[in-house]
């Protein structure tokens, strides 16, 4: 049995690998990527998911950045993993993510719906976001901006995300299941902030912005105006209460809590 491992090269497939101790077959687009990566590794691409070598009793690790093609080629794949056989497809969600949804959370809806009917038995992990991408967020004046409000949001480790794919893709096939994946809290940005400040030392603050501000500044930073209001709206539909609720299920996975903000800003 193999475990096959897409988006190697990302926080989660990187820390997936690290969990796996190496034993793991990643599909990677150039040679150089999977030389550094210390397991076994084939070049492939998920637009051509037919070079994915999946083969009966396989798990398909199913994750990548979203990308025009991102619904097409994971549906592909899924569905090459099922004609092939495989044992399990495990792959990274968002926390209510539904075809409807705004950006990520519409297109990872489409794909977990189309794994739901596929026959292959699945896991879907869905995390609200990543602590890893908090520090990132904060500008030269030591400013994080957001439509978030004051809502709390229950952020989590990426390598706890990974340690649960770990273990399910390790441990015989159980149910079919979904996995809202939280931290131990669910912090506001405001919080977030003033962690932040403790961690690296000077001030962070949270501007928080209505939709319409939140659109404009996007928009201001690069992206489309309609891509703008989306993400706005989205930070708006995180931060008003829905996903303030947080989960045991990476204890219940991994028999250990999920990491804390502050532990994992060290």
């Amino acid at each position: 049995m193999a475990i096959v491992v897409t988006g190697a090269t990302g926080t989660i497939g990187r820390a997936l690998i690290g969990e796996l101790g190496g034993e793991a077959l990643a599909v990677v687009r150039r040679p150089d990527q999977g030389a550094e990566l210390g397991c076994d590794y084939v070049v492939g691409d998920l637009e051509r998911p037919e070079g994915i070598p999946i083969g009966p009793g396989d798990r398909l690790f199913l994750n990548s950045s979203i990308w025009p093609g991102f619904v097409a080629a994971h549906r592909a794949a899924i569905d090459h993993a099922a004609a092939r056989g495989a044992a399990q497809v495990v792959t990274v969600s968002v926390r209510g993510a539904t075809p409807a949804g705004l950006l990520a959370s519409g297109l990872h809806g489409q794909v977990d719906d189309h794994l739901r009917a596929s026959g292959v038995p699945w896991s879907i992990l869905a995390p609200v976001g990543f602590m890893q991408n908090l520090a990132g967020d904060v500008d030269e004046e030591g400013r994080i901006f957001g439509s978030y409000g004051r809502g709390p949001v229950g952020y989590v480790d990426a390598r706890d995300v990974a340690a649960v794919a770990a273990a399910l893709l390790t441990r015989p096939v159980g149910d079919d299941a979904t996995y809202e994946l939280t931290g131990p809290a669910a912090p506001t940005h405001d919080e977030i902030a003033a962690e932040l400040t403790r961690t690296l030392g000077r001030p962070v603050r949270y501007v928080d912005l209505t939709v319409e501000e939140g659109a404009a500044h996007f928009e201001q930073r690069g992206l489309p105006a309609p891509a703008a209001r989306d993400l706005a709206l989205l930070m708006a539909q995180t931060g008003d209460g829905r996903w303030a609720g947080t989960t045991t299920a990476v204890a219940d996975v991994l028999g250990r809590p999920a990491r804390s903000l502050r532990e994992f800003l060290g």
